[in-house]
């Protein structure tokens, strides 16, 4: 009998349905945002920047930066838990990696709320 060893790397239903949750929200977003954009009555700072003045648009968008960035974070997790092996390494990608995330998604906050 062979005895299966996990390592951690958590796959799994919640992992696969995260993913594909987070692929979704993305896409209808960036079909709303498309279409808002493209109807747009002039290309200029000032309607750009209107249409981010709404407070649902913001959290909309900073929706999706938190949905790429989590939908990031699951996929470059697994490729390291699948790919690195020498431990000491894969931890220090994988908190590289969060850090980053984490990092970003600070910074698309500071610039969603600062218009």
């Amino acid at each position: 009998m062979v005895k299966r060893q996990v390592v951690g790397a958590h796959y799994g239903l919640k992992d696969w349905i995260a993913q594909r949750a987070t692929a979704v929200f993305m896409a209808l977003f960036t079909i709303v945002f498309a279409v808002c954009v493209l109807t747009l009555p002039a290309f200029t700072y000032e309607t750009w920047s209107g249409l981010f003045k709404s407070g649902l648009f913001r959290f909309l968008s900073f929706l999706f930066f938190l949905s790429l960035f989590y939908h990031a974070w699951i996929g470059i997790r697994d490729i390291w838990m699948d790919y690195v092996k020498p431990d000491g390494l894969r931890l220090a990608l994988h908190l590289v990696t969060l850090f980053l995330l984490v990092g970003y998604a600070g910074w698309a906050a500071q610039i969603l709320w600062r218009l």
